[in-house]
């Protein structure tokens, strides 16, 4: 494309400084792409929460903009999101073959229809036009899901690589190597932007081969004798055939359990990407017919989420499968930051159930599917870009990124640390932050949408820390006075064997702030209302216990007439 003065603008609405809800939208002129739609998982800190989403504002601001979404691969990171943004805007989404069929079963799922939605299929080297001012080429990379592509987005004002998710595996499962060749000629010819990955910038050499982790498959299979469970993530299509291929060598049927397992390996399987015997799978409400050492099966769970599989197996509450000694676990992922305690406390579940687990500190049952430090300088070596921006990760992450780049010689006026929301103006002359768009993190909860100071969620985590007291008021309307010893009730706030004593000392106290000579009910009724009085029964429950539960107080009247 013909190089112009005018701006290219690059815009971060998630992925930075964090580690989930990827997405990158792109504008020139009339045209506005965006690269991945990704979601989160809540945090700690947000109970209740399903999963956080991006702020749409700024597409919803530029909609006659906007011309297509293009996904680098189908990790819920990348695609998770789709589902709430194409129920509001419809445009085309663009990616690889086992990305675009997930979407699809994600769109269904969720109950998003495809009429106005174009979804298409592309391969390496495939190339689309987005409007009048964007070309896209799809560039195959390594990862640990099938169809992993960065793209190359030509621009009027120059070429920007995003490498999305990848790693350098020179033994892939399927065979098909990341096309380096590809990145040096884009390198030879001029890229103006490099948006690279950082995940892995903290790990020094280079990530193993996924070949690694079927020879130990195969180990460990050749010994068990027993049934073999294996936890993954239910999107590694790959790690998926390893464990069937060892399945098949020492004789054995696979089942699989957990719903996204069985839907990846559905689309998967449709798409010709499992390789295996018809009579290899199996129904796992049929595992009571075959022998324990004929048996693999297949589970979702490997980051002890509540609800999942493998932990619904450590706290025998799966309805087709209780583990009992002989049985070897594997578990074949690397915690999340932050996942680590409930991990370890399902693993302890497991040997205290008699099986035999073996997770990654023990054996070579995962390797990453992102690059480690020597395959990112590869690949900056490669594409020789004029300015960088670091993406994916931690702040952290970005800031050893940055410094990785310009140790490799780039000027450090020539390197960017974004975040979400700011707008990197760029042409071929000059790059410079020049405005912010909303980019707040949305949460999703049921069918409800927030922010994450939304006062709900400010309750919710008051409520988890130290309970609540609820105090009831019974007013005599004739009177005016109190009816009676104010009734309390509390939840989470204190132990059985204190509740009595405070519970009756509140009541006694909240009596004494409102029984001070005759009132009228009117008067009552507004100073259960003021914070003076909440103030006064929390300055006496800090005192007490030390905690500061939320206080809900009602009044109700009586007419001791009727």
């Amino acid at each position: 494309m013909k190089k112009s003065k005018k701006a290219l603008k690059v815009i971060p609405l998630g992925g930075l400084c964090e580690i989930g809800k990827n997405m990158t939208a792109f504008e020139y002129g009339e045209d506005i792409i965006i690269v991945d739609v990704g979601m989160a998982f809540a945090e700690e800190n947000m109970p209740g929460v399903d999963c956080v989403i991006q702020d749409y504002t700024y597409i919803r601001n530029n909609i006659s903009k906007l011309r297509g979404i293009l996904l680098t691969h189908g990790h819920e990171d990348h695609i998770g999101s789709l589902p709430y943004f194409l129920r509001e805007f419809k445009c085309p989404v663009y990616g690889g073959k086992l990305t675009t069929e997930l979407v699809r079963y994600k769109l269904q799922d969720k109950g998003v229809g495809l009429q106005g939605i174009d979804i298409r299929a592309f391969r390496n080297g495939d190339i689309v036009e987005l409007g009048k001012n964007f070309k896209v080429e799809f560039i195959r990379v390594n990862h640990s899901i099938a169809d992993s592509y960065a793209l190359a987005i030509n621009t009027p004002v120059g070429t920007v690589i995003h490498s999305g998710d990848f790693k350098i595996d020179y033994t892939p499962i399927n065979g098909k190597t990341i096309d380096l060749q590809r990145f040096g000629e884009y390198g030879k010819s001029g890229v103006l932007l490099f948006l690279c990955e950082s995940t892995n910038i903290e790990i020094n050499g280079s990530s193993p081969s996924e070949m690694q982790v079927g020879e130990s498959f195969e180990r460990i299979f050749k010994n068990a004798e027993g049934r073999i469970i294996v936890a993954t993530f239910s999107s590694h299509v790959h790690r998926m055939q390893q464990i069937f291929t060892a399945a098949e060598k020492y004789g054995r049927h696979v089942c699989l359990s957990g719903r996204s397992m069985i839907t990846v390996f559905k689309v998967a399987n449709s798409l010709g990407y499992i390789d295996m015997k018809p009579d290899t799978l199996i129904d796992i409400s049929d595992i009571d017919q075959y022998k324990d050492n004929e048996l693999v099966i297949l589970t979702t769970g490997s980051q002890a989420e509540p609800m999942s599989a493998l932990s619904r197996m450590a706290y025998a509450s799966h309805k087709a499968v209780e583990i009992q000694k002989g049985d070897t676990v594997i578990i074949s992922a690397h915690p999340i930051p932050g996942n680590e305690k409930p991990i370890y406390r399902v693993i302890n579940e497991l040997f205290k159930r008699g099986a035999q687990v073996i997770y990654e500190s023990l054996a070579d049952v995962h390797v990453s599917g992102h690059a480690y430090i020597n395959e990112i300088k590869l690949l900056h070596t490669l594409v020789k870009p004029k300015y960088f921006v670091p993406v994916h990760g931690e702040y952290r992450m970005l800031y050893k990124h940055a410094q990785l780049a310009h140790e490799l010689g780039m000027p450090q006026e020539n390197i960017f640390i974004l975040n979400n929301g700011d707008v990197l103006s760029i042409n071929a002359d000059h790059a410079e932050v020049t405005d912010h768009v909303p980019a707040q993190a949305v949460l999703i909860d049921g069918s409800g949408v927030s922010d994450p100071d939304d006062h709900v969620l400010t309750e919710r985590r008051h409520l988890s820390e130290d309970g609540c007291i609820s105090i009831g008021i019974t007013v005599d309307d004739k009177t005016g006075e109190l009816a009676c010893v104010p009734a309390v009730n509390s939840i989470g706030f204190v132990f059985d064997d204190e509740k009595e004593s405070i519970h009756r000392d509140i009541g006694a106290r909240a009596m004494s702030l409102l029984s001070q000579g005759s009132r009228k009910h009117e008067y009552i009724d507004a100073e259960v209302a003021t914070r003076q009085f909440r103030d006064a029964l929390r300055s006496m429950l800090y005192e007490k216990t030390k905690r500061r539960p939320m206080i809900i107080t009602t009044v109700s009247h009586i007419d001791p007439r009727y």
